[in-house]
């Protein structure tokens, strides 16, 4: 929305896992979907052929730029301690949105739950193991999230937390506009602000997945945007989990400089 300046129906061209696909994720091909919004069987205006629409090249992970320089780069495939190339150094931008690990391991065992890709992620307390173990979608939330902490210092990356953004959205997507070197005016700021909010974005035909086939993702399970909340986690936890985790956290942790809201 910074990039069409909170114009929606650009913004509603495409669906989001167009827009914004898993290039580091192979998964079965899923319908556009669009004839679901505008709701006609066919229509000139929702080609699924999304490559063509202005919306598309903004951002395809976490990368933005209308052209990808030198190596697309994802965070599985930074593993490596290297400083960037100059070609890199002048390529594409990153956004990096990091979550607390507690609420991001509850968000992503129901996710897990409806995801039909994915491996049964079995109970709460087999998964809790499991997550620990780094044996997920994406690997180590440790080794994740420190890796991208490492690398905003050395490529063009906006670390962002999710727990800012629920506190203040306004003030977080102005810094995502200052990244991409884009002027907005308050109006469409308070608009993007609406129109991106978890309750709005959880209707939207366009965000919330819900084109995709059940045989994918199983929504009579759980929802795609389920609570969009901060601390959630204290509804799953159980005392002793919770200082065990607190516990292998500082030792994974350990020497970070990152501190993150554990709830609001």
């Amino acid at each position: 929305m910074i990039e069409q300046d909170a114009d929606v129906e650009k913004c509603q061209r495409a669906i989001i896992q167009h827009r914004h696909p898993f290039i580091e994720w192979a998964r079965p091909p899923q319908p556009s979907g669009e004839s679901l919004w505008c709701g006609k069987s066919q229509c000139d205006a929702c080609s699924t052929d999304t490559k063509d629409s202005p919306s598309y090249s903004v951002v395809a992970i976490i990368v933005l730029g209308k052209q990808l320089k030198g190596r697309i780069s994802s965070a599985t495939w930074w593993q490596e301690e290297r400083k960037p190339t100059q070609s890199e150094a002048s390529g594409p931008q990153f956004l990096y949105v990091a979550r607390n690990a507690k609420d991001c391991m509850v968000s992503y065992y129901h996710f897990q739950r409806m995801n039909q890709v994915l491996p049964d992620p079995g109970t709460w307390e087999e998964y809790f193991e499991t997550f620990i173990d780094g044996k997920v979608g994406w690997g180590s939330w440790f080794d994740h999230v420190k890796g991208w902490w490492q690398k905003k210092d050395t490529h063009q990356v906006l670390f962002l937390f999710y727990e800012d953004i629920k506190k203040d959205p306004k003030h977080e997507i102005q810094k995502v506009a200052q990244f991409m070197v884009k002027s907005l005016d308050e109006t469409v700021l308070d608009k993007i602000v609406q129109e991106t909010s978890f309750e709005k974005m959880k209707e939207n035909l366009m965000t919330n997945r819900s084109t995709v086939p059940k045989s994918i993702l199983d929504q009579s399970i759980s929802p795609f945007m389920r609570k969009g909340t901060v601390g959630d986690w204290k509804n799953h936890f159980t005392v002793a989990q919770n200082e065990k985790f607190d516990e292998i956290y500082r030792e994974k942790m350990k020497g970070v400089t990152i501190n993150f809201c554990m709830e609001l």
